[in-house]
């Protein structure tokens, strides 16, 4: 069974449609098709659903969402991505995130699972032949043959084949809903606590090495909320204690530390611009309309190491019980689109307190120069 591509449904971009249908009659319909085993069925009222989705109020679609997502662990496994994508639609219109979140973390890893299955079966069964694009012109019924190779399509195996492929060819669509409950502190704390974040990412990383970088999942996935950061100036030889929540990207938290230090003079230099801010913060621009910023800083791990602003502050090291930037100053000029890299998720980076000259020397003294 196979759909058109479903988008997430944003307000404000909801073209002129004719009076829509209850959202109630249109999920008994789904759920009539799951029970009954109809295909036909239930991929007519998956798309009608989705129909309805795209018109519904936002009222309608916070509860809308934890049925869907209640209804995935019962749907087979290619029209689940779609529902899914549903779901994480419904969570952007207002849906409850951690309601909807369990059977959505479950799916992607599933996903992710199957799809370094079908990484390896197909090196082993195509040997140098390019890894199908998922979502370009490639046939996932051509896959399953060349992946069976001739066994009966019957075997238990072919099943687990089926499967692979399936998780291949729908793993961007898992990842769409994961970011949008992922977009959420609440749906990333819990996840932290119970482990499933950093599943997801040794699964993430593994799956960059097969194929493509899963950047939309795991930025979201590595987002540090209510996270101290301990930032060292070293040509002031101050120190400074400050808290992160919701900054995705180092040119996101470059921005932001500038605006702190530089727009709190505590250091010289020149601050970004209030709406270079703001656009790092919560409010959401278009990039055409993103105002441009220059970097202030090096960024240095306490070993003289670079953090590079495309990465995460996940990859500031943690020294003492405390993540620790080292700021020197930028070896060249650099600037940027200022901005989130996940609009929604909404970021900010406060100052807890000056060190004090003691403090700020003491632990200058324990890092080293840059490397470079």
């Amino acid at each position: 069974m196979v759909f058109d591509r479903i988008s997430f449904h944003r307000p404000g971009r909801k073209p002129v449609q004719p009076a829509r249908p209850a959202l109630a009659a249109e999920f008994s319909r789904l759920e009539a098709a799951v029970a009954a085993e109809d295909s036909a069925a239930f991929e007519a009222a998956c798309r009608d659903l989705q129909q309805a989705i795209g018109r519904a109020e936002p009222v309608e679609l916070r509860s809308a969402g934890p049925r869907l997502a209640g209804m995935l662990a019962a749907v087979p496994p290619w029209p689940r991505a779609y529902l899914a994508v549903m779901t994480g639609a419904c969570v952007e219109n207002g849906a409850d995130p951690v309601a909807c979140s369990g059977p959505i973390l479950a799916g992607v890893r599933e996903a992710l699972e199957g799809a370094l299955r079908f990484a390896e079966a197909w090196e082993r069964a195509a040997g140098d032949r390019e890894l199908p694009e998922p979502e370009g012109d490639a046939d996932p019924d051509e896959a399953t043959e060349l992946l069976l190779g001739g066994a009966d399509p019957d075997a238990p195996e072919a099943r687990d084949v089926r499967r692979a492929v399936t998780a291949w060819w729908t793993l961007h669509l898992w990842e769409m809903a994961a970011v949008a409950v992922l977009s959420h502190a609440a749906v990333r704390r819990a996840a932290a606590a119970a482990g499933t974040t950093a599943g997801l990412l040794a699964l993430a990383d593994r799956y960059a090495g097969a194929h493509h970088e899963l950047k939309c999942l795991t930025y979201a996935a590595a987002t540090l909320d209510e996270e101290p950061l301990l930032v060292l100036d070293r040509p002031s030889g101050t120190g400074y204690l400050m808290r992160m929540s919701g900054v995705v990207d180092n040119f996101q938290l470059h921005t932001l530390l500038a605006h702190v230090l530089i727009g709190g003079r505590h250091l010289a230099g020149e601050a970004p611009e209030r709406a270079a801010v703001e656009v790092c913060r919560a409010e959401d621009l278009p990039p055409e309309r993103r105002p441009h910023t220059t970097g202030s800083f090096n960024l240095l791990a306490p070993d003289g190491s670079w953090i590079w602003n495309e990465g995460t502050p996940s990859d500031i090291p943690v020294v003492d019980g405390v993540r620790t930037l080292v700021l020197d100053p930028p070896p060249y000029r650099r600037s940027w689109p200022a901005g989130r890299f996940i609009p929604g998720i909404p970021g900010d980076l406060v100052m807890v307190r000056v060190l004090t000259a003691g403090e700020s020397a003491a632990a200058l003294a324990k890092v080293s120069p840059s490397e470079r």
